[in-house]
């Protein structure tokens, strides 16, 4: 099976940030994908292909990878995972039972996969997810795979026809392939994320991750995004965002509709309101500025005891937190995270469902330099989409017949985040502060891709 791109067909780099974790975890090797090959040899100690920090390349799949570590710091709360997954064919109306797995090539669709999980309170769930989500992926595509091989997904799985208009029905809610391989992302992070639920509680641990995947299937590119991490599609002349994040501040409306609905979830210790300052004993009574969970704009409300409470969403930027807590919205895990001093679960307000965005390669005409990246918060802190696409191009048109230059872009985008080292602190050429949070970057050119996938 031919890779995606022409070689590399991926590279990838990391660096751990201060002030992560407080012990390091080993990086783990995940359970073998039936099916299904590794892109890059697993770590002994730590980074590669799975994990980090370190950059590696992966000349196509199942070949070994190389590693650099970064060096900033013996801690990494950032893990990664890129595989190649194969997912068994079945005919409409084929039994489970029947023994229909051939090892053949037209028995299996391939598609490839990369994913960026950023840990909070610890590595703990980012290593479970970066073992566990691609194979949750795996399984619920192999589950309704009679509906991303048909051209439009029938009815039943089974085959088997209730009302003869059934085909009908589904041309009127006009539901394509894509949209039944969106809802096997959407139902494998659900799993994903009670599978760390059990992981953690069995085994005493906490903490939590943002999760970044990216799934090549059939000629189109799937991101799927829950967190603060970010996909751009980086072309000569332009950029795409293939992601949103999601953060209080983006999200604050859907979280304070739940408080509203569920105002128990407060414990009477916080309010709902957003203000655009923490009230004060001398706002009571006065008419302050205030937004709730059906306005976009503000209004004024007269202050009550009440709206003294801690605000539900407070602070601004990097530095808005979730109940005083969070500074993310959506993620896998943290199950077991309460609220300091209080047993105020942060959980419910907490959304492990990604957002899905298609790109389609058909749609598009694919040049050469045309490339995504896939990188956690700590390079878009310190670095905006257009200027990681200025690198990009700059990168690759000056080091053109350099065979590993994807590997050396990402490990670019990397050290110019991070900074240089200056005593205890890590500064950018211009005096400002560099990234202190982990830095994860893949770089994967899209050009050659194999149209058979």
């Amino acid at each position: 099976m031919a890779p995606l791109a022409s070689a590399p067909a991926l590279a990838a780099a990391s660096r751990a940030g201060n002030g992560s974790s407080s012990s390091a975890a080993r990086f783990r090797v995940p359970p073998p994908l039936r099916g299904g090959a590794w892109l890059g040899s697993a770590p002994r100690q730590g980074g590669g292909a799975r994990g980090g920090p370190g950059t590696c390349t992966a000349q196509r799949p199942g070949e070994p990878s190389g590693v650099i570590n970064a060096e900033k710091s013996e801690f990494n709360e950032d893990q990664a995972t890129c595989c190649q997954i194969s997912i068994r064919r079945r005919e409409i109306g084929m039994k489970e039972e029947q023994d229909w797995m051939i090892l053949c090539a037209n028995q299996y669709l391939a598609g490839y996969y990369w994913a960026l999980f950023d840990g909070h309170g610890g590595p703990d769930a980012a290593i479970i997810a970066s073992n566990y989500l691609h194979y949750c992926i795996k399984q619920k595509l192999e589950e309704v795979v009679e509906g991303i091989t048909e051209a439009q997904p029938p009815m039943h799985l089974s085959g088997c026809c209730i009302c003869p208009s059934d085909p009908q029905f589904v041309e009127e809610k006009q539901i394509q392939q894509e949209d039944v391989v969106i809802g096997a992302l959407e139902n494998a992070f659900q799993e994903c994320d009670e599978m760390i639920g059990q992981e953690m509680e069995a085994t005493n641990q906490s903490g939590g991750c943002t999760a970044l995947a990216a799934l090549y299937l059939q000629g189109k590119l799937y991101v799927a995004n829950a967190g603060d991490s970010r996909a751009i599609l980086v072309r000569k002349q332009s950029v795409v965002p293939l992601s949103s994040e999601f953060t209080p501040e983006t999200e604050r409306q859907r979280i304070q509709q739940l408080a509203f609905l569920c105002p128990k979830l407060l414990a009477d210790e916080f309010t709902r309101f957003e203000f655009p300052r923490r009230l004060k004993g001398d706002d009571v009574g006065q008419k302050v500025l205030y937004r709730d969970y059906s306005m976009a704009g503000w209004g004024y409300k007269t202050v009550e005891k009440a709206d003294l409470k801690y605000p539900l969403i407070h602070g601004h930027g990097k530095q808005t937190r979730l109940l005083g807590t969070l500074a993310v919205s959506r993620g896998l895990g943290d199950h077991q995270l309460k609220v300091i001093d209080t047993d105020i679960e942060v959980k419910p307000f907490l959304s492990y469902i990604p957002q899905v965005k298609v790109f389609d390669f058909a749609s598009h005409n694919i040049k050469e330099d045309d490339v995504l990246v896939l990188a956690t918060d700590g390079l878009w802190d310190i670095l905006s989409n257009e200027e990681v696409a200025q690198t990009v191009r700059s990168f690759i048109d000056k080091n053109r017949t350099d065979p590993y230059r994807f590997s050396e872009l990402a490990r670019c985008l990397v050290h110019t985040a991070r900074g240089k080292k200056n005593g205890h602190q890590w500064i950018l050429d211009g005096n400002s502060p560099a990234s202190y949070d982990d830095i994860s970057v893949f770089v994967i050119p899209l050009y050659n891709r194999d149209e058979d996938c």
